[in-house]
């Protein structure tokens, strides 16, 4: 009898890549985790990657509150979203809903309606404005 380990190829295995909700998959819930996420295809509920960076593709619509380490969007996102580190926003993108991050960086041409929060959470010393409004974005 042939073993069939000799046929079978080796894939490396990267612990780093990405799980991913590619086009044409719709999911309805709420989705946690610890590892990084691509999205490409439909999401609603929540979206909670704590430490990790999650990715809304340029073919993704996600009805959906976001929070995560690092935040790309390059797709539609309709609700609050949640960078502890960043929020990077690409052209392409098309979000409705609030923002809050350390960073926010948003390219020329992107489509945003809602309430954008950014900076450190001031711990001590002069109020740099954390009474203030955020600014409102239409």
């Amino acid at each position: 009898m042939t073993n069939l380990k000799e046929f079978a190829p080796v894939l490396p295995v990267n612990s780093k890549a990405a799980a991913c909700v590619s086009q044409g998959i719709k999911i309805k819930g709420e989705l946690t985790g610890s590892e990084d996420l691509f999205v490409d295809g439909q999401v609603e509920g929540s979206i909670t990657l704590t430490n990790s960076v999650v990715t809304v593709g340029p073919n993704a619509s996600v009805k959906a509150e976001i929070s995560a380490r690092e935040v790309v969007v390059r797709g539609r996102v309709q609700g609050r979203i949640t960078g502890t580190e960043k929020i990077q926003v690409w052209s392409t993108a098309r979000i409705h809903g609030d923002m809050k991050s350390e960073r926010i960086a948003v390219e020329e041409g992107a489509e945003l309606h809602g309430t954008l929060e950014v900076g450190k959470a001031a711990s001590g010393g002069p109020d740099l404005g954390r009474n203030a409004a955020p600014k409102k974005l239409d």
